[in-house]
C-alpha cells in the first residue's frame, strides 16, 4: 500500500514462509522492495487476479474481492481501454473523461434498444434499457440514482438516459413531449447551475424528474421535483465560483433573440418579466447600506442601483428604502417600528434577495411542469434522480449537512436493496442464508432525524427567542457527546461538531445554522412586493404556497406521488407560514422521496472524478478511492465478497474447466459432472456451494481454478512440443534408413531380376498350357448357355403376356368405375350446392332487406352533409395520380427537348466548322488560279525577254565559273534544308500522334470517371427516390389508421349502427372498395359524414405533404440537371482547350507552309533566270548544248528541280495529312459516327491526292532534260491541271456535304417545331388545367391524353395494317397445319395436361379426359369479366388467397398471369373505364393485403413476386421493340392494342419497391434475434473459445432464456428465404439483391455487437467468425449467389475477425492491419484493438503504443468518424426485365380461386 498511489502491483520474487517477518517483492517498474508486515496481525497483502481477469466488465467477476483490485481494474479500463463504464454488480461506475467521446449517437441507442444489460458492454444505455424492459415486463415504476461528487458527470448521465427514454419510446401524441423532456434541460441548468472551484456546470439543487408512459410505454408526460436550491449562491460566492448562469447569460445576451427559443410554454412577456426579476435582483445587490449611528442604517437618496430595482420590480423607492433600514415590532398591544444597524440590514436585503430568487426558481419549475403535464393517463413512469453527493469541504455549513443526510438515507436504501438481491439470489438457488455482516447506517440516521436529534435540536433552537449557533452546540455536546459514538467534539473548538458518516468523518461549524434553518425574510418587505404594480411579480408572492414550491400540490392524476418542500396550507394555517424551518421542509420531502424509491425498482448509476484538474483520461487513484468508498461501491464488494461472490452456471463451468476432468469423470449429466470434479479439485467443502442452475464460490477459488487449468494448458503444451521435437528427430531417422534401403534395394533388384528370368520363361510355359485349356471349355459352356437362354426367352414371353392380358381388363374396369363414380358424385354436389345456394339468397335476401330498410333511415338524417362530402377520398387519390401524372409528362418532355437541343447545337457546330473549312480550301483554290493567271502573264514578259537575254550570252560565259560555284554552294545549301525540313516533318507527325494518343486518353479518363459519378449519383437519386415512396406510404399507413381510429371511434359512440362480426366478415373487402374506386354507397356516406372534419384537415395535411415531395423532388431533378450542365461545361473547356492547342499547332503548321512556298518562289525565279541566262549565251556558242560546261551545269539544274518537286510534293502531301487529322480529330470531339465528307476526305487522301501529285512528279522527271518544253509547256500546265482537278472534287464535295447538311437541318427544324409545339400544347393544358376545379382536371388530360394517342395511332394504322395483313396469312397457315398436328398427339397432349393439374385442383375439380375438340379452340389468352364483377375477382385473387394455402399449388405467378389477361379484354373492347378501375382496384388491394399481413414473409414475398411479374406482363405485352425482343410471334399478337399503360407501369414499379422494403423489414425482424447468437455467442467449434469468469449482470439477465439459436438457425432461415422466394417464382435478379440485403444485415448486426462487447473480442472468437463466415459463404455456394455481392458485405466482419487473429506488437504488424482492414474505419479498428481482451494466458494483451501506431498511420484516412454500420440501411432495388415463356392461351384456371365467373377468350 502506497500513500501517493494507495495501491501498487508487485510480484513475489521469494516463497512465503510461516513466519517470515517481511516479503521480498518486485514492483511494475522493476524495483525490488522488502515489505515488512505487521508483527501483530501478520496479515499479508491482497492477492491480485489472473492476467485474464483484468479488465473485466463486471467487477464481481473478479475472483479477488477487494479494494486494490477494483481500483486496478478501473485503471485498465479507463487509461488503457479507454472504457468509461463499469459494472460492480447492480451499480454502473462511470468515470468522467473529461472529453468528448462518439458512444452517445443514436446508432448507439439502437444497438443498446432490446439488448439484455449483461450482453453489451457497461454503458449509461444499458442501464436505461433495463429500466425501460423491467417497467414494460414487470409493471413496476423504475428509478434510476445518480450520485456523486460534483463534477463527476451526474447532470450528463441523467440527460442521456433522459434522451434514451426519449429516443426509444416516441411520444404518443403529436406534442412532441420527449422533446420538451430535453429542452428542459438548459432551461434547468441557466436557473440551477453554477461554476464551482469542481465544476463547471455544477447542479446546485437536486432534482427528480418522473418521465410518465402510457399503456404502451409511449412518453406522455414528465414532472419535476426540486431539493435545497442554494440559495445563498445569489448572495455569495466563494473565491474562483461564480452565480448562477442565468444572471451572466442576462448581462451578456439580453438583447439577442436566441432567448426566445427558450419559453417551453412561457409566453413572450413572461420572458421579459423573468429579465425584470433577475436585473432586478442584480440591482439590489449592488445597493450600498451605510450607517446613520451604531444602531440604525440608511440608504443614500437618489440610490441609483434601488431606483433601478424599483423600477424593474414596480414599487416605491420610499417603502423600499424604509424596510430595507427598519423593521416591525409587534407586541400584545403595540406596534413598534425598529430602525436596523448596517449589518442586519444588509443580511435583510441579501435575505430578500434570496427569497426573491428561489420563488423565481420555483415559479419556472411549475411552469416547466405545466408545459410537461397531459391529459393522458399515466400507466408508470421513471424516475431519474440527480442529486448530490457525498461533500466534505474545509468548511461544511447547513447545505454540506442537509446534502450528507441525504447520502445517509440513499446509502441505507442502496444496501438494504443489496442486500435483498443477495438474499433473493441465495434462495433461489437453494444456498443456505447466512447473514452478512454490513454496515448499518441507521445509528447515524437516527442521530440526525430522532427525536432530540440534532435537526429536532436546531428546530427547538430556533424557536428559542434568544437562540444562538453557541446555545445549541452546547445542547449538542450536552445531549449526544457521551451518548453516541458517532458524534463527537472537536478538541480545538467549541462552535463545532464531528459526525462519523458511512463515508467519512466530517466537521460542521456552527455559525449560520440558525439563520439558514430559519430562512426568515422581513414581513414588511414582502408586504411591499405584494402591492408591486408589476404582474410576474404579485404573482409570485399573491399565493405564497404555489410560489414557493410548484411540487406542494396535492397528488395529481396518474398515481403521480409529489413532493412539496414548504409548509402545507392544508395542515398550518395562516399565521404559521414563515415557522416551519428549513430542515424540517428537508427531512420530509426526502421522507416521501424514500418512500417513491422504495415503491420503485431503482437502478443505481456512481459517478467518479478521476482527477481535480479536469485533464482527459488522467486518473488520480486516491481521489478515486475516496469516492468509491463515498458511494458505496466498496460496500457492495464486500458484501458480495463475504459470501459467495463468483457464480458459474454448470454449463459455463464445464465449457472452461474441461480440460481438468478426464474421459471417465465426463457424465451425460452436466451437474453431476461438475459436483464430482469439484469434489476432487477443492478439498475444502466450505469454498462453494452447489445451487439448482450456478455453482458459488468462495473469493479466490477462481483464481485457484484458473491456476489449475493453466497450468493443465501449460503440461499439455510441453507434450506438444515434446511430440513435435520427437517427430522432427524420428523424420530425420528415417531419412537415413530410407537412403540405407535404397542402396540394399538396387542390390537386391538385381539378383531378383535374374531370378525373375528364369521364372517367366517358365511362367509363360504354363501360361500357354492354360489358355489352350480355357478356350476348349469355353467352347463347351457357350453351347449349353445359349440352349437354357432359348427356353427361357420362350417361357418368360408367354408369361408376360398373360400378365398384360390381365392388367388391362382390370384397368379397363377401374375406368369404367371412376367415370361412373364421378358422376354420381357431381351429381350429388350439384343438388347439394343447389339447395345451400337457395338457403343463402334466402337468409342474405332477409338481412338485406333489414340492412336497407335501415340505411335508408339513416340517409334521410343525413343527406345534407352527404353532399358537402361527397368524393373526399376519390379527390385525395385523383390528386395523387394526377400529380404523378404531370410530372411524368413533364420529366418526359424536358428530357426530348434537352436531347434535341444537345443533338442540335452539336450538329450545328459541326456543319459550321465544316463550312468555315470548305470555304478556306475554295478561298486557296481561287488564289491558286490566280497565281496561274500571273504566271502566264510573266511568261510572256519572258519571251519578250529572251531576245534581250541572248546578248548577254557572252558576259554569261565570262562569270560562268563563278556563278557554277555559287550554284554548287546553293545545292548544298538546298540539301541541308531539305534535311532539317524531313526533321521537322517527322518531328510533326510524331508530337501530332503523341498529342492526339494524349488527349484520346484524357477524354477515355475523363468519360470513365464521369460515367462513374454518374452511376454513384444516379444510385443516390434512386435510394432517395426509394426513401421517399417509404416515406409516401407511412403517410399513406397514417393516414388509414386515422380513418380506422376516427370509424371505430364513430362506432364507439354510436353502439346502435355496429356491425355483427359475421357481417363484417363477410362484406370487409366490399365494404373497403366501395369507398375507394367505387360510386360512394349509402353505408360509406353514412360514414364519411362521421369524418368530415377529419378528412378535412387529412386533405390539407396530404397535399402539404405531396406539395413537400413534389419540391423535393423537383429539387432532386434540378440536382442533377446541374451536375449533368457542369459536367457538359467541363467537356466544353476541355474540347476548347485542345481546339486552341491544335489551333496553334495548325497555325505554326500554316507559317511553315507559307515559308517553304515562298522559298520554292524564289528557287523558281532564280531557275528561270538562269535557263533565260544559259539560252541568251549559246548563241555566243562557248556554252553550247554539246559542250561540257553545259552539260555539267544542265544535270545540276536537273538534279536541283527534282528536288524542288520532291520537296513540293512533301508539302503537299503534309498539308492533306494536316487537313485529315483535323478532320479526325473534329470526329472525336463531336463523338458522332463519321459523315460522308470524312470518308470522301480519307479517300481523297488515300487514293486521289497521291496518285495526282506522284503523276505530277514522275512528270516533271521525264521532261527535265528537254529544258524548252519543261519551260513552256510541261510544268505551269500539268500544275494548272492538277489544281483544277482539286478544285473540281472540293467543290463536289462540298455541294454533296451542303445538300446533306440542308435537309439534315430542315429534318432537325422539323423536329424542334413538333416539340416546341407539343410543349406548348403542355403547357396551355397545364395552365388550363391548374385553372380547372380539381374534379375536371382529370377529365381534361384524359381527354387530351387519348387525342394525343388517337393521332398517333392514326399514322402507324396503315403500317399496323399491313403487318397486320401479313400475319393474318401466316396465323391461318399455322392453324391448319396445327389441326393437323393435334390430331396425331391427342393422347400426348392427354398426358400433358394431367401431369400440369395442379394437386389444388384433383381435390377442387374433377379431371375429365381430355377434349381435342376443345384444343382446337384458338383461344387469344383473355379472360372477360363483367363490372360488378370487379370487387369479387380482386376479393377472390388478392385479399383472400392465401400463400399457404391454395396458391402453394398454383404455378408461379398465376395470380399475375390473370389480373394481366383480364386487363388485356379491357384493352381490347377499348373500356378506358374498366382499365383504370382495374389497375386501381389491383393496387390498392395489394397494400391493403399487405397492411393486413405486412408482418408474414410468405405473403409479402408471394406479392412481391405477383408485382414484378405483372410489371414484367405490362412491359413485354406493352408493343414496344425493346421489351419484344424475346417473344414469340404468339405472344406479339397480345401485345395491349389501345392503351399506353408507361404510367401505370411507374405506379407499379412504386409499388414493388414498398413490397421490397416491406420484405427486407419482414426478413430482418425474423433474423435480428438469431444474429448474434448464432455469429458470436454460439460456438459452432466446440471447445476453441473458454468461457471466462461473468459478474452479476450476466447472472441476473433481464429474460428468461428463450433457446439459443446456432448458425445453422441462421442458415436454415435463409434457406427458407430461398425456398419461398424461388417457390413464389420470385425473378432470380431480384433473389440476388434480397440475398446481399440479408447479408449486410448479418454482418451489420454481427459487427456493431462486436464493437460494443469486450467479451467477444478475442481470438478464439475470431476463429468462430470465421468459420461462421466460411458456412454463409458455402451457403451461397450452394445456392449459385456467389456472384450476386453478398460476400462483399460481409468485408468489414470478416477483417476484423481477421484483427482479431493476427499478430499484434511490432511496426510490421501495424502496417499489415493498415493495408488489410480497408473496409473498416479507423474507429472500429481501434475500438476492436482496445476492446481485444485475452482468454487464455497464453494471449498478449495489445500494448497502448501499438494502438497509437495504428492511429498514426491511419491518420490521413478520409471517412465516416461513426462507430457503428448502419443496419437500417436498404440498398436501393431495382427490377431487370424478365420476361416469360408461358403463353397466356395455354393458361388454365384452377377451380380453387372461384373465379368461375371469368370466361376465357
Amino acid at each position: 500500500q502506497s500513500s501517493k498511489e494507495v495501491w501498487k502491483s508487485a510480484e513475489l520474487t521469494k516463497d512465503y514462509k510461516n513466519g517470515d517477518a517481511s516479503l521480498h517483492l518486485m514492483l511494475e517498474d522493476g524495483t525490488n522492495i522488502d515489505h515488512k508486515l505487521d508483527p501483530k496481525t501478520k496479515n499479508l497483502p491482497y492477492l491480485r487476479n489472473p492476467d485474464i481477469l483484468v479488465g473485466e466488465n463486471d467487477l464481481t467477476a473478479l475472483s479477488y474481492l477487494h479494494e486494490p483490485a477494483v481500483l486496478h481494474n478501473l485503471k485498465v479500463r479507463f487509461i488503457d481501454s479507454k472504457l468509461i463504464y463499469t459494472y460492480c454488480g447492480i451499480v454502473l461506475v462511470a468515470i468522467n473523461p473529461y472529453e468528448t467521446l462518439p458512444i452517445y449517437g443514436t446508432d448507439i441507442i439502437n444497438a443498446y434498444s432490446g439488448q439484455n444489460m449483461g450482453d453489451m458492454d457497461p454503458h449509461i444505455f444499458a442501464v436505461a434499457e433495463e429500466a425501460y424492459k423491467q417497467m414494460a415486463r414487470d409493471e413496476r415504476n423504475q428509478s434510476i440514482i445518480v450520485s456523486g461528487e460534483s463534477g463527476a458527470g451526474k447532470t450528463v448521465s441523467a440527460k442521456y438516459a433522459m434522451r434514451y427514454f426519449a429516443t426509444v419510446s416516441g411520444s404518443a401524441s403529436e406534442a412532441n413531449v420527449e422533446d420538451k423532456v430535453l429542452a428542459s434541460n438548459p432551461i434547468m441548468e441557466a436557473i440551477g447551475n453554477a461554476k464551482t472551484t469542481r465544476n463547471d456546470n455544477s447542479s446546485r439543487f437536486g432534482k427528480y424528474i418522473e418521465i410518465g408512459f402510457d399503456t404502451r410505454y409511449r412518453i406522455i408526460g414528465a414532472n419535476m421535483r426540486t431539493y435545497l436550491l442554494e440559495k445563498s449562491r445569489v448572495v455569495f460566492q466563494a473565491d474562483e465560483e461564480r452565480n448562477y448562469h442565468i444572471f451572466y447569460q442576462l448581462c451578456a445576451s439580453a438583447h439577442l433573440p436566441e432567448f426566445k427559443n427558450l419559453r417551453l410554454s412561457i409566453n413572450e412577456s413572461y420572458q421579459m418579466g423573468l429579465f425584470q426579476v433577475l436585473a432586478a435582483i442584480l440591482h439590489l445587490g449592488n445597493v450600498e447600506i451605510k450607517d446613520r449611528d451604531s444602531d440604525s442604517s440608511l440608504i443614500p437618496p437618489n440610490n441609483r442601483h434601488l431606483t433601478a430595482f424599483c423600477e424593474l420590480v414596480g414599487v416605491t423607492y420610499q417603502d423600499m428604502a424604509q424596510w430595507l433600514c427598519h423593521r416591525k415590532l409587534k407586541t400584545a398591544t403595540e406596534t413598534y417600528v425598529k430602525p436596523l444597524p448596517r449589518l442586519q440590514a444588509t443580511n435583510a436585503r441579501d435575505a430578500l434577495s434570496k427569497h426573491i430568487y428561489a420563488k423565481l426558481f420555483n415559479w419556472i419549475v411549475e411552469h416547466v411542469n405545466k408545459a410537461l403535464i397531459t391529459n393522458v393517463k399515466q400507466h408508470s413512469f421513471i424516475g431519474v434522480l440527480d442529486i448530490y453527493g457525498f461533500e466534505t469541504f474545509e468548511i461544511n455549513s447547513f447545505e454540506q449537512f442537509c446534502i450528507n443526510y441525504a447520502n445517509e438515507k440513499l446509502q441505507q436504501q442502496f444496501n438494504m436493496h443489496v442486500f435483498k438481491l443477495e438474499q433473493e439470489e441465495y434462495m433461489k438457488e437453494q444456498i443456505p442464508w447466512t447473514l452478512i455482516d454490513f454496515y448499518d447506517n441507521q445509528p447515524c440516521i437516527n442521530l440526525i432525524e430522532a427525536k432530540m436529534g440534532i435537526l429536532d435540536l436546531l428546530d427547538e433552537e430556533c424557536k428559542m427567542p434568544k437562540g444562538s449557533d453557541d446555545s445549541w452546540a452546547q445542547k449538542l455536546y450536552n445531549t449526544h457527546l457521551k451518548t453516541c459514538s458517532l458524534f463527537e467534539k472537536p478538541r480545538m473548538s467549541n462552535r463545532a461538531f464531528i459526525i462519523q458518516h458511512f463515508a467519512d468523518k466530517v466537521e460542521y461549524q456552527c455559525d449560520g445554522f440558525l439563520e439558514k434553518n430559519k430562512d426568515t425574510v422581513n414581513e414588511e418587505q414582502i408586504n411591499v412586493m405584494k402591492a408591486s404594480k408589476f404582474d410576474l411579480l404579485v404573482e409570485l408572492f399573491q399565493d405564497e404556497e404555489k410560489a414557493t414550491s410548484p411540487t406542494g400540490q396535492v397528488p395529481g392524476t396518474g398515481g403521480r406521488t409529489r413532493l412539496s418542500i414548504k409548509p402545507d396550507k392544508g395542515r398550518d394555517t395562516k399565521s404559521k407560514e414563515h415557522k416551519k424551518t428549513v430542515g424540517c421542509q428537508f427531512r420530509n420531502s426526502l421522507q416521501m422521496l424514500m418512500e417513491t424509491l422504495n415503491a420503485t425498482t431503482p437502478h443505481y448509476v456512481r459517478c467518479i472524478k478521476p482527477n481535480d484538474f479536469k485533464l482527459a483520461f488522467s486518473f488520480d487513484p486516491k481521489r478515486a478511492v475516496q469516492q468509491l468508498r463515498a458511494c458505496g461501491v466498496l460496500e457492495t464488494i464486500r458484501i458480495s465478497a463475504a459470501g459467495f461472490p463468483s457464480r458459474w452456471t454448470y454449463q459455463e463451468f464445464f465449457s472452461r474447466y474441461r480440460v481438468l476432468m478426464k474421459q471417465k469423470d465426463v457424465l451425460p449429466d452436466k451437474k453431476l459432472t461438475c459436483r464430482n470434479v469439484l469434489e476432487k479439485l477443492v478439498q475444502d467443502q466450505d469454498k462453494y456451494q452447489f445451487g439448482k442452475t450456478k455453482i458459488f464460490f468462495r473469493a479466490g477459488q477462481v483464481a485457484y481454478l484458473e491456476k489449475l487449468r493453466a497450468d493443465k494448458l501449460r503440461a499439455a503444451c510441453i507434450r506438444i512440443q515434446k511430440t513435435i521435437r520427437c517427430w522432427l528427430a524420428r523424420k530425420k531417422y528415417l531419412r537415413k534408413r530410407c537412403a540405407a534401403i535404397t542402396i540394399q534395394r538396387f542390390t537386391r533388384g538385381y539378383q531378383a531380376r535374374c531370378l525373375a528370368k528364369f521364372m517367366r520363361r517358365t511362367q509363360a510355359a504354363t501360361i500357354i498350357q492354360k489358355y489352350q485349356r480355357m478356350y476348349v471349355e469355353k467352347r463347351r459352356y457357350r453351347q449349353k448357355q445359349a440352349a437354357a437362354l432359348a427356353m427361357q426367352t420362350i417361357l418368360r414371353a408367354y408369361m408376360a403376356r398373360q400378365k398384360y392380358q390381365a392388367l388391362l381388363r382390370e384397368a379397363k374396369a377401374v375406368i369404367i368405375q371412376k367415370r361412373i363414380r364421378g358422376w354420381l358424385a357431381r351429381c350429388w354436389y350439384k343438388r347439394c350446392l343447389h339447395s345451400i345456394v337457395y338457403l343463402q339468397c334466402c337468409i342474405r335476401r332477409m338481412r338485406a332487406k333489414r340492412e336497407l330498410k335501415k340505411l335508408k333511415i339513416e340517409a334521410r338524417s343525413v343527406e345534407h352533409f352527404k353532399k358537402l362530402n361527397k368524393g373526399m377520398e376519390n379527390k385525395i387519390m385523383q390528386l395523387q395520380r394526377k400529380i404523378d401524372e404531370q410530372s411524368k409528362e413533364n420529366r418526359t418532355i424536358n428530357d426530348r427537348l434537352v436531347g434535341l437541343e444537345s443533338s442540335y447545337t452539336a450538329e450545328s457546330e459541326r456543319m459550321r466548322g465544316e463550312l468555315g473549312r470548305l470555304r478556306g480550301v475554295e478561298e486557296d483554290a481561287k488564289n491558286k488560279a490566280n497565281q496561274v493567271s500571273s504566271l502566264l502573264e510573266e511568261l510572256e514578259r519572258l519571251k519578250k525577254e529572251l531576245s534581250a537575254t541572248q546578248q548577254e550570252k557572252k558576259t554569261i560565259e565570262d562569270w560562268a565559273q563563278k556563278y557554277r560555284d555559287e550554284m554548287e554552294k546553293m545545292v548544298s545549301e538546298l540539301k541541308d534544308q531539305n534535311g532539317l525540313l524531313k526533321k521537322e516533318k517527322d518531328d510533326l507527325n510524331r508530337s501530332i500522334q503523341e498529342q492526339s494518343q494524349q488527349m484520346t486518353e484524357k477524354m477515355t479518363r475523363a468519360i470513365a470517371q464521369e460515367t462513374q459519378q454518374l452511376e454513384t449519383d444516379l444510385n443516390e437519386e434512386r435510394s432517395r427516390y426509394q426513401n421517399l415512396l417509404t416515406e409516401h406510404l407511412r403517410l399513406e399507413e397514417k393516414y388509414d389508421d386515422l380513418k380506422e381510429e376516427m370509424a371505430l371511434s364513430s362506432n364507439v359512440s354510436k353502439p346502435g349502427h355496429k356491425r355483427t362480426d359475421s357481417t363484417h366478415s363477410s362484406n370487409e373487402s366490399e365494404y373497403t372498395y366501395n369507398s375507394e374506386y367505387a360510386e360512394l354507397e349509402d353505408g360509406s356516406r353514412a360514414r364519411e359524414v362521421r369524418k368530415l372534419t377529419l378528412n378535412t384537415s387529412l386533405t390539407l395535411k396530404l397535399q402539404k405533404r405531396l406539395t413537400e415531395l413534389e419540391q423535393e423532388k423537383q429539387s432532386l431533378r434540378n440536382e442533377l440537371e446541374n451536375k449533368e450542365e457542369q459536367f457538359q461545361r467541363a467537356r466544353a473547356r476541355d474540347d476548347e482547350e485542345f481546339k486552341k492547342a491544335r489551333g496553334a499547332e495548325l497555325e505554326y503548321e500554316s507559317l511553315k507552309r507559307q515559308e517553304l512556298e515562298s522559298e520554292n518562289k524564289k528557287l523558281k525565279h532564280d531557275l528561270a533566270e538562269m535557263r533565260q541566262s544559259l539560252l541568251g549565251n549559246a548563241a555566243t556558242g562557248a556554252g553550247a548544248p554539246g559542250s561540257p560546261a553545259y552539260k555539267v551545269l544542265l544535270d545540276q539544274l536537273n538534279a536541283s528541280c527534282e528536288e524542288l518537286e520532291v520537296r513540293k510534293e512533301e508539302v503537299l502531301i503534309l498539308r492533306s495529312q494536316l487537313v485529315s487529322q483535323k478532320e479526325a480529330m473534329h470526329h472525336k470531339e463531336t463523338m458522332t459516327e463519321p459523315s460522308v465528307y470524312a470518308a470522301d476526305v480519307s479517300k481523297l487522301k488515300d487514293a486521289e491526292v497521291k496518285q495526282a501529285y506522284v503523276g505530277l512528279k514522275d512528270t516533271n522527271r521525264s521532261a527535265a532534260p528537254d529544258f524548252h518544253k519543261l519551260n513552256e509547256d510541261g510544268e505551269l500546265w500539268l500544275v494548272n491541271q492538277g489544281l483544277k482537278e482539286t478544285i473540281r472534287l472540293l467543290e463536289q464535295q462540298l455541294q454533296t456535304q451542303r445538300r446533306t447538311y440542308d435537309n439534315e437541318v430542315e429534318a432537325l427544324r422539323g423536329e424542334l417545331q413538333n416539340v416546341k409545339e407539343e410543349n406548348n400544347r403542355q403547357q396551355q393544358l397545364l395552365a388550363q388545367n391548374l385553372q380547372l376545379p380539381p374534379e375536371a382536371r382529370i377529365e381534361a388530360s384524359l381527354q387530351h391524353e387519348i387525342t394525343r394517342l388517337t393521332n398517333e395511332n392514326l399514322v402507324r394504322c396503315g403500317d399496323l395494317m399491313e403487318q397486320l395483313e401479313k400475319q393474318d396469312r401466316t396465323i391461318r397457315k399455322l392453324k391448319k397445319q396445327l389441326k393437323v398436328y393435334s390430331k396425331r398427339i391427342g393422347e400426348m397432349g392427354a398426358g400433358q395436361t394431367e401431369g400440369q393439374t395442379s394437386p389444388g385442383q384433383m381435390v377442387d375439380e374433377p379431371i375429365h379426359p381430355v377434349n381435342i375438340p376443345r384444343r382446337e379452340k384458338d383461344f387469344q389468352g383473355m379472360l372477360e369479366y363483367k363490372k360488378e364483377d370487379e370487387l369479387k375477382l380482386v376479393k377472390n385473387l388478392i385479399l383472400e388467397l392465401k400463400p399457404r394455402g391454395v396458391a402453394v399449388n398454383l404455378i408461379p405467378g398465376l395470380p399475375a398471369y390473370i389480373l394481366f389477361m383480364c386487363l388485356r379484354h379491357a384493352d381490347y373492347v377499348n373500356d378506358d373505364q374498366k382499365v383504370r378501375t382495374l389497375l386501381t382496384s389491383t393496387i390498392n388491394s395489394i397494400k391493403k393485403i399487405l397492411k393486413k399481413r405486412g408482418d408474414d414473409f410468405e405473403t409479402v414475398s408471394f406479392w412481391l413476386a405477383n408485382t414484378c411479374r405483372f410489371l414484367h406482363c405490362l412491359k413485354q405485352y406493352s408493343g414496344d421493340e425493346q421489351f419484344m425482343k424475346h417473344n414469340t410471334s404468339r405472344q406479339n399478337e397480345h401485345c395491349l392494342s389501345n392503351f399506353d399503360l408507361a404510367e401505370y407501369r411507374q405506379v407499379i414499379s412504386d409499388l414493388a419497391i414498398q413490397i421490397y422494403q416491406q420484405l427486407i423489414k419482414c426478413m430482418e425482424n425474423i433474423l435480428q434475434p438469431m444474429i448474434v447468437s448464432g455469429m458470436l455467442e454460439h460456438e459452432t467449434i466446440q471447445g476453441v473459445s473458454g468461457v471466462k469468469p461473468t459478474g452479476l449482470r450476466k447472472r441476473t439477465s433481464s429474460i428468461a432464456d428463450e433457446g439459443t439459436y446456432t448458425l445453422d438457425s441462421i442458415l436454415r432461415q435463409l434457406s427458407a428465404f430461398h425456398s419461398t422466394m424461388c417457390q413464389h417464382g420470385t425473378d432470380p435478379e431480384l433473389i440476388k439483391q434480397v440475398v446481399k440485403q440479408q447479408f449486410y444485415i448479418i454482418g451489420a448486426v454481427t459487427l456493431n455487437n462486436l464493437l460494443l462487447r469486450k467479451d467477444m473480442c478475442s481470438w478464439s472468437k475470431g476463429m468462430q467468425i470465421r468459420y461462421n463466415v466460411s458456412q454463409l459463404e458455402e451457403w451461397l455456394r450452394d445456392k449459385g449467389l456467389m456472384t450476386c455481392g453478398a460476400k462483399e458485405t460481409l468485408e468489414p466482419l470478416i477483417q476484423a475477425a481477421q484483427l482479431l487473429q493476427v499478430k499484434k506488437k511490432t511496426d510490421e504488424d501495424a502496417e499489415a492491419i493498415c493495408s488489410m482492414c480497408l473496409a473498416l474505419t479507423t474507429a472500429q479498428i481501434v475500438k476492436v484493438l482496445n476492446l481485444y481482451t485475452p482468454v487464455n494466458e497464453f494471449e498478449e494483451r495489445v500494448s497502448v503504443a501499438f494502438i497509437r501506431t495504428i492511429q498514426t498511420r491511419l491518420r490521413d484516412r478520409c471517412e465516416s468518424p461513426q462507430l457503428l454500420m448502419d443496419t437500417k440501411m436498404i440498398y436501393p432495388v431495382t427490377f431487370p426485365f424478365n420476361p416469360s415463356s408461358l403463353a397466356l392461351e395455354t393458361i388454365q384456371i384452377p377451380g380453387s380461386l372461384n373465379l368461375a365467373f371469368l370466361t376465357r377468350v
